[in-house]
């Protein structure tokens, strides 16, 4: 290592620093603007009998919510089918659980930016990760992405269909 040392035009020391400084310094060292990035938004649904997604980093159980899977036409389709996205959102306690967490996630965003925050993923979980959890990501999504950038993903979606379609 001791040629790439040589070569350097900055070290940093990480051994007692916090990641919001190494960041600051290694912007030091290339000489950039020390305006702060943009925080990235990772929505994700999951399905909680799959275990919860290991990097979320605020987890929501929508698992209360009725649930479309014992709906017979809408059990193999998904939140982004707009039968199952409808059946789930036109629920008053789904209207209202969003409101609430909407109102709960767009007022941190900027606090979580200002730390220095480059990535933030929010997990919406249901017991599959089907049907529930991915109509809430979608509309989360959907609302988050006209201020943030945003992604959208969707772990267990298609889990099932797998596992059905191995037998």
């Amino acid at each position: 290592m001791f040629p790439i040392r040589e070569a350097a035009t900055g070290i940093i020391d990480t051994s007692y620093i916090k990641p919001k400084e190494l960041s600051e310094r290694v912007r030091e060292i290339l000489m950039v603007d020390g305006e702060t990035k943009d925080i990235n938004i990772h929505v994700q649904s999951f399905g909680f009998k799959y275990g919860l997604p290991i990097d979320a980093d605020l987890v929501f159980d929508v698992r209360f919510l009725p649930n479309p899977y014992y709906k017979l036409e809408l059990r193999n389709l998904t939140g982004q089918d707009p039968a199952v996205y409808d059946y789930v959102m036109d629920h008053p306690e789904s209207e209202d659980f969003y409101r609430h967490l909407h109102d709960l996630i767009v007022p941190i965003l900027p606090s979580y930016k200002r730390e220095g925050k480059s990535v933030l993923t929010i997990a919406m979980g249901c017991t599959g990760g089907q049907h529930r959890s991915v109509a809430f990501a979608e509309r989360l999504a959907h609302d988050l992405e006209k201020n943030w950038q945003v992604n959208c993903s969707h772990r267990d979606k298609d889990r099932r269909k797998e596992t059905v379609n191995r037998s």
